[in-house]
């Protein structure tokens, strides 16, 4: 059933499932005897290489030592495609791969859970399972997931983002599959692996988390038991954010962040999400554009056009966020909360609207690098009529949209993408 759907005429709301996972300083060691404990021999794994770090090197090194067979895709992109999930599924089929192993962020988890789905399927290609439990196998291969940043919370959640190339050049579409059959067999955190992180793609991951925590507390499916993860998510990330991003090796900033990512994203797995997520998805679909970066460009547009419908929650995540809202109506700690995220937003280096993004703004940045004709054609983020009517035409058939905290339509989405192109930030505060 459609999210749209469940908000409209029934009460009943679904609580989806979490992985078993092991959290902390060193639990990327425990990958040799768990994979061996779930019945793994021999195992894809799949990565995006992480150059410039000896992270995969240590991990498949150390479940060859425990008796492990190990083949490596390590080709899965930022945004990953339809077509790195099809890659990785003939590998392991001609491999005879019985297992999974992801090691990354969210690219890399996302494929893996994909790759896992389709190989249920006979191979099936992963476009084809875009939706809602589309799937009709429940049974996958075991996957682990090993995160490298603080960021997605993939490797906990039952969703997978996909783009999908095969579309019309000039219609660009990734999209989100919710599937509890793409749940991770077993989630490994371990803050130490956040140490290489460089600082910009810390503090866009950072701003995924906000993201993931801010639009499930005033999702319309106002689900209870994801409301207190949400608040904590935001607190967490308020207090741990600049401090991880800008010293990385400290192991409380960066432990504070794994856990403000792991539960954001358990919060958003049963509470919803809304277009900060369908902005993201279409910006990223059109340029290629990291997720993170869209999302915290997106968040305060997001935040303003939501505020009118949830004054009160945004109040409260103004006092966790650290603001003193003793003596503030809803309204003025509503307006202080946005005043922060622009704060924060500000404090850790982030680019302010999609117009101001270059190829070389970021070290994650694939600006016009993605493999369609549109990418090739408009490497520069315009932010003409175009785009602005593209982007929002494609956050209106977003999965995302229907759990926004203010009803969207062109008309009212529009000028919040417009804003997100061309806008200043100190607008929203006037």
């Amino acid at each position: 059933m459609q999210v749209d759907e469940l908000l409209k005429p029934f009460p009943i709301k679904e609580f989806h499932p979490f992985p078993r996972a092991l959290m902390g300083p060193g639990a990327h060691e425990m990958i040799g005897p768990e994979a061996l404990k779930a019945g793994f021999h021999k195992t894809l794994v799949m990565t995006s290489g992480l150059r410039g770090t000896d992270v995969v090197h240590k991990i498949v090194e150390s479940m060859k030592y425990h008796g492990l067979e190990v083949v490596v895709y390590d080709k899965v992109e930022s945004n990953p495609k339809d077509y790195n999930v099809m890659d990785a599924v003939a590998l392991y089929q001609d491999n005879k791969c019985d297992s999974f192993v992801s090691i990354g962020g969210g690219s890399s988890h996302d494929a893996c859970k994909g790759a896992r789905i389709s190989v249920a399927h006979d191979g099936r290609n992963v476009n084809e399972f875009e939706g809602f439990n589309k799937s009709e196998n429940p049974k996958n291969p075991p996957h682990i997931a090993v995160s490298t940043t603080a960021g997605t919370g993939s490797e906990t959640s039952w969703a997978y983002v996909i783009t999908d190339t095969t579309t019309d050049p000039d219609q660009p579409h990734k999209y989100v599959a919710f599937d509890d059959a793409s749940v991770t067999t077993l989630a490994i955190d371990d803050p130490v692996l956040y140490y290489d992180l460089p600082v910009d793609y810390t503090a866009q991951c950072g701003f995924d988390v906000l993201a993931h925590a801010s639009e499930p507390y005033v999702s319309r499916l106002n689900f209870e038991p994801s409301l207190g993860n949400a608040l904590r998510a935001v607190q967490l990330t308020a207090q741990n954010l600049r401090q991880a991003t800008w010293n990385g090796q400290d192991l409380a900033g960066r432990e504070g962040m794994m856990y403000a990512q792991y539960i954001a994203a358990q919060a958003f797995n049963s509470g919803g999400l809304g277009i900060i997520h369908s902005i993201s998805h279409a910006v990223s679909a059109f340029y290629d554009t990291h997720h993170g970066l869209n999302n915290a460009i997106a968040l305060p547009r997001v935040w303003a056009f939501n505020m009118p419908t949830q004054y009160k929650r945004f109040a409260e995540m103004a006092a966790v966020m650290g603001v003193d809202t003793y003596g503030m109506t809803d309204v003025q700690a509503a307006d202080a909360a946005l005043e922060a995220a622009i704060r924060l937003l500000r404090d850790v280096g982030i680019t302010e609207k999609f117009t101001d993004v270059t190829k070389d703004s970021y070290s994650k940045n694939r600006l016009g690098e993605g493999p369609t004709k549109y990418y090739a054609e408009r490497g520069v983020i315009k932010g003409d009529k175009d785009d602005i009517d593209k982007v929002t035409n494609h956050v209106l058939g977003d999965a995302c949209t229907p759990g926004n905290a203010k009803e969207c339509t062109f008309e009212t989405v529009r000028p919040v993408v417009e804003h997100c192109f061309n806008g200043d930030l100190d607008d929203l505060l006037s």
